[in-house]
């Protein structure tokens, strides 16, 4: 990287960089996994020096950590706006069970990298991590409670299986989805939320 590119990223706007420096860590360890990474790599593909990236992040942890971290915070961000709306429970449910499935595929990267690479986080990052999807979940399943308790979605049935079961399906899709193929992630996000809530109906 030559001193005038490492002068042009360093005055880029604060948001650019982090950005940056995640994108290009994020196809880097896709490519290499995060233990054949170097940091050097990374600057180097980023265009940006040590200092700046150190700026950001206090090390490779920190861009594995918050690789995840944006995405599950976007998806936290989105169930939230859905659950508090007056809308029917089932529309709410409908809209947010789509929209885990088509922010899943749009970040499929992320999600693929970081599943694969998580256990070589700290034991406190990973403690961290859990703790938030672990409260993402629960607003989730808050919504198939509601609905168990007045009767709408079948109650014979622990929510806490029904979000196990459902996450599930979600988690797997790095495995199989390629863009480009028959659906897109809006159908595969509508096709999932039909199979939800045909299974929470009353009459099962």
């Amino acid at each position: 990287m030559t001193r005038a590119t490492a002068r042009k990223a360093e005055a880029e706007p604060d948001a650019t960089v982090p950005r940056r420096l995640l994108s290009v860590a994020t196809k880097l360890f896709a490519k290499k996994g995060f233990d054949r990474t170097s940091v050097q790599e990374i600057v180097e593909a980023a265009g940006v020096t040590k200092g700046a990236m150190y700026h950001y992040f206090d090390s490779k942890d920190d861009l594995l950590y918050e690789i995840y971290g944006r995405v599950l915070r976007e998806q936290t961000e989105q169930l939230e706006k859905v659950a508090v709306t007056e809308a029917p429970l089932r529309e709410r449910l409908r809209t947010a069970s789509t929209d885990v499935v088509v922010s899943t595929i749009a970040n499929l990267d992320d999600n693929k990298v970081f599943w694969q690479s998580m256990h070589q986080l700290s034991q406190e990052k990973q403690r961290t991590v859990r703790a938030e999807r672990r409260k993402y979940h629960e607003r989730f399943r808050g919504l198939i409670e509601e609905g168990q308790r007045s009767g709408e979605f079948r109650a014979d049935k622990p929510a806490d299986i029904i979000i196990d079961f459902f996450f599930g399906s979600v988690h797997h899709l790095g495995s199989w989805y390629r863009r480009g193929g028959s659906l897109s992630a809006r159908q595969v996000g509508e096709h999932y939320a039909d199979l939800l809530l045909a299974s929470l109906r009353p009459d099962g």
